[in-house]
């Protein structure tokens, strides 16, 4: 376990204050007559104090040296108890047991109960008991620390790994997608380059559209997921968008994935030469964003799977149901039956985002070939509960 600076000075200060003012002061009450001694003794409670300073660098030393210390110091005044003599050593056997191996650890608990018999001496049963209990106390702490830190690591690098695969799947769809439309549009440029310049042209100004909005959509994932993003992506703005430098959030929003724009991605899928019909029913301004987000992904990998993997397609019908409750997307292909039944593929990565993004918003997706030909995906996404 790793502590900053700042931690360990906190730990310093407090643990100094707590040996000055708990033992200090019991040494100080003790010897007050006893002038010679005293005087010793306070010397031995003091030196402990710059031995703490070390305590997270070097806990076993800081043991050693302050339970030497604190046997001394009820050498000198058995009155003081051996519990609170050794207050600076159960300090340094929690930081120890939270910080070092289990095993030193284990150790040095042991090696403190070896001095219980002196507490049998200076207070028989009972100061027998107190003493095992806090160093037991002290060691168990510092085991609760540690498992408390390696949970708060498991979670930390369990979170890391989901945002990684988030994002993963938002580059996977924007890029798979549009490169998919733009390998298409390229060919059917390529096929009619000469005869029809006209229709190779328009195929070509879609492609730039393409790669635009490619461009906006990644441009918003480094924004999210990259606190450096913005710099280096702003020393290339003017490269790649012809837009006013002082756009503002709305025309941010406009690039965000949203039903709201399934009309551009209906259309850049026809430009591609395949025709899309959408069908809308109710309102999805109301969605919360995480569904309008993942609806509007399902949607997009779907088309994307129709255009590249759905053999002899050329048609692919969209619906979109909003009510209260939730959103149920539905998307339709007309791909030719395969021999052995199946049907569009695209069951790699594109399926498994599909079903991942229905999972996270608290809904469902299934998928698969129509008896009768075709392909069809259809996910039901809740609206209630969903931020």
């Amino acid at each position: 376990m790793e502590h900053s600076g700042g931690e360990a000075k906190a730990l310093w200060w407090g643990s100094a204050g707590l040996v000055l003012g708990v033992t200090g002061t019991s040494v100080v009450v003790a010897g007050a007559e006893h002038g010679g001694r005293l005087s010793v003794a306070l010397v031995l409670v003091l030196a402990q104090v710059p031995a703490l300073r070390r305590l997270v660098r070097a806990p076993v030393a800081v043991l050693a040296a302050t339970t030497a210390a604190g046997v001394a110091v009820w050498a000198l005044l058995p009155a003081v108890t051996l519990t609170g003599a050794l207050l600076a050593a159960q300090i340094a056997l929690c930081v120890l047991s939270a910080t070092g191996p289990r095993r030193v650890s284990a150790g040095a608990l042991a090696a403190m109960c070896l001095l219980a018999p002196l507490g049998w001496v200076a207070g028989g049963p009972a100061g027998l008991t107190v003493y095992l209990l806090t160093v037991v106390l002290a060691w168990t702490a510092g085991q609760w620390r540690r498992a408390h830190g390696a949970r708060i690591r498991a979670e930390t690098r369990r979170a890391v790994t989901e945002e990684r695969a988030r994002i993963a799947r938002e580059v996977h769809d924007v890029v798979a997608h549009t490169l998919s439309v733009m390998v298409v549009q390229a060919a059917a440029a390529d096929d009619v380059f000469a005869e029809r310049p006209d229709q190779a042209r328009q195929a070509l100004r879609a492609i730039e559209t393409g790669a635009r909005s490619a461009l906006g959509e990644l441009r918003l994932l480094l924004r999210a997921f990259g606190p450096g993003a913005q710099e280096g992506e702003d020393q290339h703005e003017d490269q790649y968008e012809n837009e006013n430098e002082g756009e503002d959030s709305a025309g941010a929003r406009r690039r965000t994935p949203s039903l709201a724009r399934l009309d551009e991605l209906a259309e850049a899928v026809r430009a591609a030469g395949m025709t899309v019909h959408v069908c809308r029913e109710g309102a999805v301004d109301g969605l919360p964003a995480a569904v309008d987000l993942a609806a509007y992904r399902i949607v997009q990998e779907a088309l994307t799977n129709a255009l590249r993997h759905a053999a002899g397609a050329d048609e692919v019908r969209v619906r979109v149901a909003a009510d209260g409750t939730g959103v149920r997307v539905t998307v339709v292909d007309n791909g030719r039956k395969r021999q052995g039944g199946s049907g569009s593929s695209g069951a790699g990565r594109g399926l498994v985002g599909m079903r991942e993004r229905a999972r996270l918003v608290g809904g469902s997706l299934r998928a698969g070939p129509l008896p009768g030909g075709g392909f069809e995906v259809v996910a039901l996404l809740p609206a209630e509960g969903v931020s």
